[in-house]
């Protein structure tokens, strides 16, 4: 299998699954805003800037995705990011503040940094083509 080329999809699936969040984040008072349980009545601040921040890692993957050189610490920098977001709302749920759903929902964050980081450990070398010394450089 073409690590790489699964690391380029799964990036641009993370891409579309953040446009999705950050639309769920940006209108919780949607059907399926609360059919993963986020609460309606939200500060419209608090909607927005959570919606921007995680439409801005959405643009993020997409851009990264179709980079001719993938740069590998930004990967592992999402990685973490969708991993923690997926233990967040584990936690919430467990203190009684999130919806089984919204872990439900979550999954595919985890499932996604769980790809990603599998695609890395046996794609190619990737980094940075300001330093060719350093696409040796292995994560």
């Amino acid at each position: 299998m073409n690590r790489e080329l699964l690391l380029r999809r799964a990036l641009w699936l993370a891409a579309g699954f953040n446009v999705l969040a950050a639309l769920l984040f940006a209108f919780p008072a949607t059907f399926v805003g609360q059919a993963v349980g986020l609460p309606a009545e939200v500060p419209l601040a608090y909607r927005a800037f959570t919606g921007l921040f995680i439409l801005l890692f959405g643009g993020a993957y997409g851009w990264l995705a179709q980079q001719a050189v993938i740069e590998r610490g930004f990967v592992l920098f999402g990685v973490v990011a969708k991993t923690s977001a997926f233990v967040l709302i584990v936690v919430l749920c467990v203190v009684g503040a999130a919806s089984g759903c919204g872990v439900l929902f979550a999954s595919g964050d985890l499932l996604l940094a769980v790809v990603l980081l599998w695609s890395l450990r046996g794609a190619r070398p990737m980094a940075s083509t300001r330093n060719k010394a350093t696409r040796l450089r292995a994560y």
